[in-house]
């Protein structure tokens, strides 16, 4: 017992003294790779970057799911990846990364639900992913760190959520 609590407390003072934590680091991890990741997804869809496929073959694609006018809602989409992807990469403004990449997400995993766990699995990673940090926030290796426009908990995190839910079914009602 007596070990126990000197390690912790050795653990809070390292913590303290440095001022990140594994947390810190776990969470800058998840940011960055999760964000960059969606970024690029987006930056594929617009661009053709990444060897994807740009935004007139993507606007076709999104014209077969239904989405009309196929133009609109793919750069809608990539406009969201690459916005949302940056703000959870960089932690700034991480509730509304958040909000962006789940609404998003929601719209991707409707459209690959019918094609069996494989086709939908990364959207429904990606929606997961940028749910969890809606709750924790960025940590301190973020942008948003310190500053009076951080938001992160339970409220935020639910904030988030319901916007994010909200926008996916408004952009599903409205294709």
């Amino acid at each position: 017992m007596t070990a126990t609590l000197n390690s912790t407390a050795a653990a809070t003072r390292d913590t303290a003294s440095s001022g990140v934590s594994g947390t810190d680091i776990g969470l800058l991890v998840a940011r960055v790779g999760f964000g960059g990741l969606l970024a690029v997804h987006g930056s594929q869809k617009l661009f053709g970057w990444f060897n994807g496929y740009g935004l007139d073959a993507t606007a076709q694609a999104f014209q077969g799911m239904g989405y009309d006018p196929g133009k609109f809602f793919a750069t809608l989409a990539g406009l969201s990846e690459i916005a949302g992807g940056l703000l959870l990469a960089l932690g700034l403004l991480t509730p509304l990364g958040a909000a962006i990449a789940l609404g998003t997400m929601i719209n991707a995993v409707n459209v690959t639900r019918g094609g069996g766990f494989a086709m939908w699995e990364t959207p429904a990673v990606f929606g997961l992913a940028s749910v969890a940090l809606a709750f924790t926030g960025p940590g301190r290796l973020s942008l948003d760190h310190g500053r009076p426009w951080q938001r992160q908990g339970l409220v935020w995190g639910v904030a988030a959520i319901a916007l994010g839910v909200v926008a996916g079914l408004i952009t599903l009602a409205v294709k």
